[in-house]
């Protein structure tokens, strides 16, 4: 049975079998980049307080919920994503 791909799975998939991938040149340290730039990036070391209408929250939480996330944190990665310049608009 073949597991039915997304657009970008099937992209992903293409490139790969089209050899457009090479291995990481000393892959040990290029690990250890990455993993200090995300420990920086997840890393929590500011409190923020607003308020909020019930209605949004009810509605954050309900998004958190199907997302399979904590409120808080996905509050945060709407946070992150918005100033990193990756928040997409759904409507578009």
């Amino acid at each position: 049975m073949k597991a039915k791909l997304t657009k970008e799975e099937q992209k992903i998939l293409d490139s790969y079998e089209k050899g457009e991938w090479v291995p990481v040149k000393n892959f040990s340290k290029r690990k250890a980049e990455l993993m200090m730039y995300a420990r920086n990036t997840l890393k929590k070391d500011k409190r923020l307080n607003i308020r909020i209408s019930e209605r949004d929250l009810t509605e954050l939480q309900k998004k958190a919920v199907s997302e399979g996330l904590p409120y808080q944190t996905y509050v945060s990665s709407i946070i992150h994503k918005f100033v990193s310049g990756k928040l997409i608009d759904a409507k578009n």
